[in-house]
């Protein structure tokens, strides 16, 4: 996968500048702010983590994997909050210590706004 930390260059690759409500790429374009802002937010609070995503050639996945103090976590973005989000059970099979959070535009925010504890 690539992540553009200006969003605008994706949009100028893809040639696509239509608002929000127009956009068939809005989840792979709000994966890719939060992320970018993830990783802004992690460099400045001085947390040095592994990044990863994770794919079954079955098509499951997770958007979002970092690997910091010992532990692994686990994130899934989805642009709408439909309520039915559950990791895949290979992936809590194989990583059964890992923690898991859906990031939407409810709780973005905490995500985003990361502060080293």
């Amino acid at each position: 996968k690539i992540y553009f930390f200006d969003t605008g260059i994706r949009n100028a690759l893809v040639r696509n500048f239509n608002p929000l409500h127009l956009r068939q790429d809005i989840g792979a374009l709000w994966e890719n702010f939060l992320i970018s802002e993830r990783i802004k937010a992690t460099d400045y609070a001085d947390l040095w983590a592994r990044r990863y995503f994770w794919r079954t050639h079955a098509g499951q996945e997770i958007d979002f994997i970092e690997d910091f103090d010992g532990k692994m976590h686990a994130y899934e973005f989805k642009w709408t909050n439909k309520g039915n989000n559950k990791i895949p059970r290979q992936f809590s099979e194989s990583y059964p210590d890992t923690e898991f959070k859906v990031i939407n535009r409810d709780n973005y925010l905490d995500f985003v706004l990361f502060e080293k504890k």
